[in-house]
C-alpha cells in the first residue's frame, strides 16, 4: 500500500473511533489523571495533584484552545489558588498537562499531571496543582497544553499583578508619591524611586539625560535576593529631545497569589554605556500596621501552617495577625487561621514542632506554650466565629485546668507537668482564658468562679511586688522570687484583671490592673526614655527568640486596659510606641527589629515582626 492510501486508512480510522465515541458517550466523563513526578511538590492551602472534585471554585480567566477539533481548557480556583486542565472531544491517546512557570513564562515545569484519554472516553483531566508558591517566595504562571496530531497551549494565567491597581497603570493614577529611598546617579542621569503608598504601587524615573537612556523597575518577591519574574519592568527609553522618562506603575502585592510585601527598585542605564545602577529595594506600606503586617507574612510556611520554627511564638505571632485583621478590616491573611489550625492540630514528636512531644490539641508538657494555643484560637473564634476554635480553647483550658494546685502555694498553676515551678506567665494565661471562656460561653458559671479564684489567688500570691511590677514566679517556699521583670507578665496580669473587671464590675479589679499599667509606664524596668524596653534590649545585651516577642503581648493587654479606662495618659503611650518604633526601627523593607527605640544591638526576624505589629495595631484600635 502506498504511503497516501496508509494516511487515507489511518484518517478514516481516526473518524470512525470519534465517531463510535460520540454516539457512545454523549458527555464525556472526566478519570483522575496519574501526577508527574519531575517537578518539587508545593503545598499551600493544599498540596498539588489534589482531585479537582475538591475544588472550592471553578473559573476559565483565559480562553480556551481549539487544538485539531479538541477543547483545551484551563481551570482555575481562586478560593484555592490552584488550576487544573482538561481536554474534550478528543480519542484515545490524546494527552494534556499542566505547565507552570517561575520566572514569568521564560522556562517552566512541564508535563504536570499528565493524562492521556482512555478507551471509549472523549476527555479526561489533569489533578490540581499550585499556581503560587509563597513560602519559597515564588509568583508563578500556569497554562495548558494538550497533545492531539500537535501540541499547543493556552496562554499563562494572571500573567499581570492585580491588588488595589493593576500592573501597567499610567502613574497619573497615584494616590501619592513618596521617594522612601535616596535616589541614584549614573553618567549625571537621576534615577529615582517613587511609591504610592496607600495602593502599594510603585514606578521608576530617569532625569537630567538625553535620548535613549532607560529606565525600569525590578520586583523581587523575596526581599530583594531574586526577581526572575520581575525583571526589567516597564523598561522604557527616553524619547528624543527629552530629557528623561517614567516607567507605568507595577503593584508589589498579589492577595490573589497569597504573596504580600513584594520587593521593588528603581534602575537605569545611559544610552551610550552598558552598564545600570539601581536604588535600594522597598516594600511599600499602606499604612505601617499594614506594612509590618505584609512583612510578617513573609516568614509564614503554609507548607506546615506556622512561623518556623518556634511553637509558642507561632501561636503568639497567629494572635497578633488575627488582631491586626479584626483591627482593620483586612482579610487578606484569613486563610492562615485555617492553615494553621488544620496543619498543628495534630501530634508531633519532640524536636518537630517544640523540642517537647506536641500530644495532639496543642498540648504539650509546658503549660504556657498551650496557654498561647488555647489564646490565639480565642481570637481567632471571635474574629471568624467559627465554633471549633472556641472548642479548642475549651479542651486546652480544661487540660491546664488539671494544673491548678492548692496544695502548693494555696494555689495557682504550674508551669509544667512535672509541676516544677508557679511562675507569672502561666498564671497570667490562666485567668485570661477562664475569664475569656466565660464571657464566651452562655450560662456559665463553672468558668467564672475559677476565674474569680485565679484572680484572687494572684493578688495574695506575692507575684506582684511592691514597686507594682510582677516578678517571673515564685520560689519553693512560696515567695515572690525576685527574678526579672518581662513585659509580658506584666502586659497578661493587665489583660486578665481588666477583663474580669469587665464580667464582673469589680472595681478593685480594675484598679489593680492600673497600678500594673501605670507602674510599667513608669518604671525604668520596663519603659526607659518613654519607649517599652526589656532588660535585654539594653546596653550590649540580646534578647533570645522568646524575649524578642514580650514587648507585643504587653502592648496588646495594655491597649485592653486603655479602650476600657479612655485615659489619656495610656492612648498616648501607645501612640508613641507606634510612632517611634516606625520611625527608628525600620528598614526600608519594613522588617522591625528588637529595639523600639533604634539602638544597637537590633536584631530583626519574625518573632520581633509580630512584636512590632502588635504595638502598631494597638494604636490603630
Amino acid at each position: 500500500m502506498s504511503l497516501r492510501g496508509a494516511d487515507i486508512v489511518v484518517g478514516l480510522s481516526r473518524l470512525l473511533k470519534l465517531l463510535v465515541a460520540a454516539a457512545l458517550v454523549a458527555v464525556a466523563l472526566v478519570p483522575a489523571a496519574t501526577p508527574a513526578a519531575a517537578a518539587t511538590t508545593v503545598c499551600v492551602l493544599a498540596c498539588d495533584t489534589l482531585d479537582p472534585s475538591l475544588a472550592k471554585q471553578e473559573t476559565f480567566p483565559v480562553p480556551n484552545l481549539n487544538l485539531n477539533g479538541r477543547r483545551v481548557e484551563l481551570h482555575v480556583s481562586d478560593a484555592d489558588d490552584m488550576a487544573w486542565a482538561s481536554i474534550d472531544g478528543g480519542v484515545t491517546g490524546d494527552s494534556v498537562w499542566l505547565d507552570r512557570s517561575w520566572d514569568g513564562g521564560a522556562s517552566w515545569d512541564g508535563l504536570l499531571g499528565k493524562a492521556s484519554i482512555p478507551g471509549t472516553w472523549t476527555g479526561t483531566r489533569t489533578l490540581m496543582y499550585n499556581i503560587t508558591d509563597p513560602r519559597d517566595h515564588k509568583r508563578g504562571l500556569v497554562r495548558a497544553c494538550g497533545d492531539a496530531a500537535g501540541v499547543s497551549c493556552t496562554s499563562w494565567v494572571y500573567a499581570t499583578v492585580c491588588d488595589v491597581l493593576c500592573d501597567g497603570t499610567d502613574p497619573a493614577r497615584a494616590a501619592g508619591d513618596t521617594q522612601p529611598v535616596a535616589s541614584t546617579t549614573l553618567y549625571g542621569r537621576t534615577i529615582r524611586l517613587h511609591v504610592d503608598q496607600k495602593n502599594s504601587m510603585a514606578w521608576a524615573s530617569i532625569d537630567t539625560g538625553g535620548a535613549g537612556d532607560e529606565i525600569w523597575l525590578d520586583r523581587s518577591w523575596d526581599g530583594g535576593a531574586t526577581w526572575p519574574d520581575g525583571s526589567s519592568l516597564g523598561r522604557t527609553s527616553t524619547p528624543s529631545g527629552a530629557t528623561g522618562t517614567r516607567t507605568a506603575m507595577f503593584a508589589t502585592r498579589d492577595p490573589r497569589g497569597l504573596l504580600y510585601g513584594g520587593a521593588v527598585r528603581a534602575c537605569g542605564r545611559e544610552a551610550s554605556h552598558q552598564e545600570g545602577s539601581c536604588t535600594a529595594w522597598v516594600r511599600p506600606a499602606p499604612t505601617p500596621a499594614r506594612g509590618a503586617a505584609d512583612a510578617l507574612m513573609f516568614s509564614y510556611d503554609p507548607y506546615n501552617g506556622w512561623w518556623p520554627s518556634s511553637w509558642w511564638n507561632s501561636a503568639a505571632t497567629l494572635t497578633a495577625l488575627v488582631d491586626f485583621a479584626r483591627a482593620t478590616g483586612t482579610h487578606d491573611y484569613d486563610w492562615v487561621i485555617g492553615r494553621t489550625f488544620d496543619q498543628n492540630k495534630g501530634v508531633f514528636a519532640a524536636g518537630v514542632r517544640s523540642s517537647d512531644p506536641v500530644e495532639g490539641d496543642f498540648i504539650s508538657r509546658a503549660n504556657d506554650d498551650a496557654g498561647w494555643w488555647a489564646i490565639a484560637w480565642l481570637d481567632a473564634y471571635d474574629y471568624t466565629g467559627d465554633s471549633r476554635y472556641l472548642g479548642e480553647a475549651v479542651t486546652i483550658t480544661s487540660y491546664l485546668q488539671q494544673y491548678w494546685d492548692t496544695g502548693t502555694c494555696g494555689g495557682g498553676i504550674w508551669w509544667d507537668r512535672e509541676r516544677t515551678y508557679k511562675n507569672a506567665v502561666t498564671n497570667g494565661q490562666y485567668l485570661w482564658l477562664t475569664t475569656a471562656l466565660h464571657q464566651r460561653i452562655p450560662g456559665d458559671t463553672v468558668w467564672l468562679q475559677r476565674a474569680t479564684t485565679a484572680a484572687a489567688w494572684y493578688r495574695s500570691s506575692g507575684l506582684i511586688n511592691s514597686s507594682g511590677l510582677v516578678n517571673d514566679g515564685l520560689t519553693s517556699g512560696c515567695a515572690n522570687n525576685g527574678s526579672t521583670v518581662w513585659s509580658y507578665n506584666q502586659g497578661l496580669a493587665i489583660g486578665g484583671f481588666t477583663e474580669l473587671w469587665r464580667t464582673t464590675g469589680d472595681s478593685s479589679l480594675l484598679a489593680t490592673a492600673r497600678t500594673l499599667a501605670d507602674a510599667a509606664v513608669s518604671n525604668p524596668a520596663l519603659t526607659s526614655g518613654g519607649v517599652l524596653t526589656e532588660s535585654c534590649d539594653t546596653g550590649s545585651a540580646s534578647c533570645d527568640d522568646n524575649q524578642k516577642q514580650f514587648k507585643g503581648i504587653f502592648m496588646r493587654n495594655f491597649a485592653d486596659l486603655a479602650k476600657a479606662t479612655g485615659s489619656s495618659s495610656y492612648l498616648n503611650y501607645i501612640q508613641h510606641q507606634s510612632a517611634t518604633l516606625w520611625a527608628r526601627d525600620r528598614s526600608s523593607l519594613n522588617v522591625l527589629g528588637e529595639r523600639w527605640a533604634g539602638t544597637s544591638p537590633n536584631p530583626a526576624d519574625w518573632r520581633t515582626q509580630a512584636s512590632a505589629l502588635g504595638a502598631l495595631t494597638a494604636s490603630v484600635g
